[in-house]
């Protein structure tokens, strides 16, 4: 099972300003002036500070689950979708299982949908597009997306076939290459819900975006553990430090502290942080990974590894 991150922001796209790539460039070139002299190009990238090396990405919320038949399972439909989408029409001729693509949607605010009608496959009469969520008018609420007032291609005036399953919390489904997957609903406003894959090694990723863990809900994560216990991988909402938090309650997003704590609670292997805040620069997202360690350490954690989410970055499973 391969996880792949397309899309890491959260609530809208947010590309890199000219004023922020400047002061990248810059940054980087007056390293190089006081660090750089002798060394390769390949030998100086590799020591520069996170921010500078890596940009964490603009899309928004998209991932693939790619698994051991080859079969992919696409998980919300931000911008990312789009270059997933150009990725899928390139192995159409290598890859006759891209040509059925199944999906799993969260819920269906704006930044998880917005990447469906610029998602090529669609377009195509061959490939097939299966939608799983636990909304029953979810075919009508992406149509009313591509309704003419916002779109010149209506939905139902594309190419590819579609198929909405109803899929509910405690339903499991099981696919042919033995990839069972779950959901479970989260705290979010309108609602919103996570995935668990279990693949025939018995490996576990979970999903969990969009999601609201504060101190008052001990409850609810003890009721979650369950579904969450001893996953190797979760790719989870941490869009706040702990300070923003406190003045956006009820916003439906978790801070870095609650996701280390509940990663913690539930003794998950990997837990990735996403959702970006998209007025925070590479540099303070950083800056988050690095309190999420230092708050990692202060508990005592020493089995759990923290990941900084970033477009392209890849997990196997």
């Amino acid at each position: 099972m391969i996880v792949q991150l397309y899309g890491v922001r959260g609530s809208i796209a947010s590309p890199l300003r000219n004023q922020d790539y400047r002061k990248k460039i810059t940054d980087i070139l007056e390293l190089y002036r006081k660090e750089g002299q002798g060394k390769t190009g390949e030998e100086f990238w590799k020591e520069l500070p996170h921010p500078l090396k890596f940009v964490s990405g603009s899309d928004t919320t998209c991932l693939s689950v790619t698994d051991d038949d080859g079969q992919c399972y696409i998980l919300d439909m931000g911008t990312g979708l789009r270059p997933l989408g150009d990725e899928l029409i390139g192995t159409y001729f290598q890859n006759p299982k891209a040509r059925q693509v199944v999906f799993f949607i969260t819920h269906t605010h704006w930044d998880h949908i917005q990447g469906l009608p610029f998602f090529k496959p669609i377009y195509f009469k061959d490939y097939t597009l299966k939608f799983f969520s636990p909304y029953s008018d979810l075919q009508s609420r992406l149509e009313r997306q591509q309704s003419h007032e916002f779109f010149p291609v209506p939905l139902s005036g594309t190419s590819s076939k579609k198929e909405f399953k109803l899929f509910l919390p405690g339903e499991v489904l099981q696919f042919p290459s033995g990839l069972r997957v779950e959901s479970f609903p989260l705290k979010h406003p309108g609602g919103s819900y996570a995935y668990k894959f279990t693949n025939s090694n018995g490996k576990v990723f979970i999903f969990a975006t969009d999601a609201e863990f504060t101190g008052a809900d001990m409850e609810f994560i003890h009721d979650a553990t369950p579904f969450f216990s001893g996953a190797d991988l979760l790719v989870m909402d941490s869009q706040y430090t702990l300070d923003e938090s406190f003045s956006k309650f009820d916003w439906g997003h978790t801070s870095y502290t609650m996701s280390v704590n509940c990663a913690s609670t539930w003794g998950i292997k990997n837990l990735v942080l996403t959702h970006h805040e998209p007025s925070y620069s590479d540099e303070k997202i950083y800056e988050i990974y690095e309190l999420a360690e230092r708050h990692k350490s202060l508990l005592g954690e020493k089995k759990l590894k923290i990941h900084l989410a970033r477009e392209g970055m890849r997990f196997h499973l």
